[in-house]
C-alpha cells in the first residue's frame, strides 16, 4: 500500500499517466549487475550477458549471488538498473579529479572508477561511519587503486577542497519515492511534507558542493525520487543562484525528459532525465548534469581550510626500516614496484594516487592499502592482491583449495618454493597466501570468510 497522500499528489501531477504509474508499484522490480572493466578478461563471468541495460556501459539485467567467485573477486557489482544510468551520465575521464560526495554503498563510486581506468583522483565520501566502512569494502573488492575514502560532512570537504574537482557526483539523500517497490520500508518515512524537508537538506549539500567544483567542471545531481521539489525545482534553484548551465542528457527507450512545468518553466530543465517504472525497466530515478562557467566563481564563500595544500601531511612517509621491508617484499613478490606517494598510518602502508593533503579530515582510506608492518616484516593487504593479475609467484587454486581458502583454512600443496603467492581461481585473483614447508598459510580476511558454493561457478 502506498503512503497516504502519495497517489493524490501524482494523480494531480501526471494526469492520465498516473494510472499506469501507480500500477507499476504492484509489479516486481528488476535486478541488475555491472561488470568491472578494471579486471582482465572482465567479461569472463558465469552470468548471462544477453540483456544489457541501455546506455549504462557494462550494465546487465540479472541477479548475482554474493558467494560466487565472480562477485568475491570483484568482477561484478550488483546494482539496480536505473541507478547505473547515473554513473554513465557522469562518465569521468581518466586523469580527472572526481568526487562522489554521498558515495555509500559504492555502486556509483565503482562505476566512476571504471571510466577513470585507475588514472586521476577519485574521492569517495560518506558521512555515516558504518556506511563508509561498507563503501571501503566495495572499493577494495573492485580493485580500485586511485581512490581516497573520507567520512566527512560536505561543508568540511568544501573548506578543504576549494575549486578542486573536475567532476562531482551528488547522489543526494532524498525521500526515496523511486525505491518504494525495491525497499517497502521507505514508505514508512514518507509524508506529504517529507520531500520539502529533503529539498532543504539537498540545497545545503549543494551549497558546499559548488565550492569544490572548478570553473568549467561538471556537477551530476541525482535522486531516487519522483518529487519535483527535490528534482526539477532543485535544478531550477541551481540555475538561479549559480553560474551553471544544463548539459542535456541523451535519452534512450523508456527514458523521459525533465518537466519544466514542475518547476519555474525554464525550458533548460527538459535536458534533465527522469526514469519512471511504468516506462523504463528499473526503479524511479532523476538525474541532471550541470556545467560551471569558466569565468565565474561560485557566489557563496566559505572559510579557507586551516591546512594549506602544500603543508606537511598528517600521514608520515616511511622510515628507513619500513622502506627496506617494503622494498624487500615488492622486489621478491611483485612485478612492479611503481607505487607513488607512499605514506604510513598506524603501521599500515598506503599509496596515494596523488599527493593530496588530508590533514584535518576524517579519512577511512587515504589511498590504496599495500599492507602492514609487523615485527620486522611486511604483510601485504588483501586490497593490494585484488589489484593484481599476476606476480612473481602465482598459484592457480583447485576448487577444493579455493573452498578452503575463502573459509579461512590452510591447505597443503606440492607447489615448490616458499614465500608470498598470488592466489587465483578460475583465472581470477582471490588473495594472497604464504607458502611454508608445503603448507599455504591463509590470509583471506577474517570478516569476509564464507562457505563457497562451487556449483554456482
Amino acid at each position: 500500500m502506498l503512503p497516504e497522500g502519495f497517489a493524490a499528489k501524482y494523480q494531480q501531477l501526471l494526469g492520465a499517466e498516473a494510472a499506469p504509474f501507480l500500477a507499476s508499484f504492484q509489479k516486481v522490480g528488476y535486478k541488475g549487475f555491472r561488470l568491472n572493466p578494471l579486471k582482465p578478461n572482465y567479461q569472463a563471468v558465469h552470468l548471462d550477458l544477453h540483456q544489457p541495460v541501455p546506455q549504462t556501459k557494462w550494465g546487465y539485467y540479472g541477479a548475482v549471488k554474493g558467494r560466487q567467485v565472480d562477485h568475491q573477486a570483484g568482477y561484478v557489482y550488483s546494482q539496480e538498473p536505473s541507478a547505473m544510468l547515473v554513473g554513465a551520465v557522469a562518465a569521468p575521464q581518466p586523469g580527472e579529479r572526481v568526487l562522489d560526495l554521498c558515495a555509500a554503498p559504492g555502486g556509483k563510486t565503482t562505476h566512476l572508477a571504471g571510466f577513470m581506468r585507475q588514472q586521476g583522483l577519485l574521492v569517495a565520501n560518506e558521512i555515516m561511519p558504518k556506511r563508509a566502512k561498507i563503501l571501503a569494502e566495495n572499493v577494495e573488492r573492485f580493485g580500485i587503486t586511485n581512490a581516497v575514502i573520507t567520512n566527512e560532512t560536505p561543508a568540511r570537504l568544501a573548506q578543504h577542497f576549494p575549486s578542486f574537482f573536475d567532476r562531482i557526483l551528488v547522489d543526494a539523500p532524498c525521500s526515496g519515492e523511486g525505491m518504494f517497490r525495491k525497499d517497502p520500508g521507505a514508505k514508512k518515512y514518507w509524508t506529504p511534507e517529507y520531500p520539502l524537508d529533503c529539498a532543504k537538506r539537498q540545497r545545503e549539500i549543494l551549497k558546499a558542493t559548488m565550492q569544490m567544483l572548478r570553473p568549467g567542471g561538471e556537477l551530476i545531481y541525482s535522486t531516487c525520487t519522483f518529487s519535483p521539489e527535490e528534482d526539477e525545482q532543485i535544478v531550477a534553484w541551481l540555475l538561479q543562484n549559480y553560474a551553471v548551465s544544463v548539459v542535456p542528457i541523451k535519452r534512450g527507450p523508456g527514458m523521459s525528459a525533465g518537466r519544466p512545468e514542475w518547476a519555474d518553466h525554464n525550458p533548460a530543465l527538459a535536458g534533465t532525465l527522469r526514469l519512471f517504472p511504468h516506462l523504463f525497466a528499473g526503479e524511479g530515478h532523476f538525474m541532471a548534469k550541470l556545467r560551471l562557467a569558466t569565468n565565474d566563481a561560485a557566489p557563496v564563500t566559505v572559510k579557507p581550510a586551516k591546512t594549506k595544500r602544500h603543508s606537511k601531511r598528517v600521514l608520515p612517509a616511511l622510515t628507513k626500516e619500513q622502506q627496506a621491508l617494503w622494498q624487500d617484499f615488492a622486489q621478491t613478490t611483485l612485478l612492479t614496484t611503481q607505487y607513488a606517494h607512499l605514506l604510513v598510518h598506524r603501521e599500515h602502508l598506503f599509496a596515494q594516487p596523488e599527493a593530496v593533503v588530508l590533514q584535518g579530515l576524517k579519512v577511512v582510506r587515504p589511498g590504496l592499502p599495500l599492507g602492514e608492518f609487523k615485527r620486522n616484516r611486511f604483510e601485504p593487504a588483501y586490497a593490494l592482491a585484488l589489484t593484481l593479475n599476476t606476480a612473481k609467484q602465482v598459484l592457480a587454486l583447485t576448487a577444493a583449495e579455493y573452498t578452503k581458502y575463502v573459509h579461512g583454512e590452510t591447505f597443503t600443496t606440492t607447489t615448490p618454493g616458499k614465500g608470498w603467492y598470488l592466489l587465483r581461481y578460475q583465472e581470477k585473483t582471490v588473495g594472497f597466501g604464504k607458502l611454508t614447508n608445503g603448507t599455504m598459510k591463509n590470509f583471506f580476511p577474517k570478516g569476509l570468510r564464507f562457505v563457497a558454493d562451487i556449483a554456482d561457478d
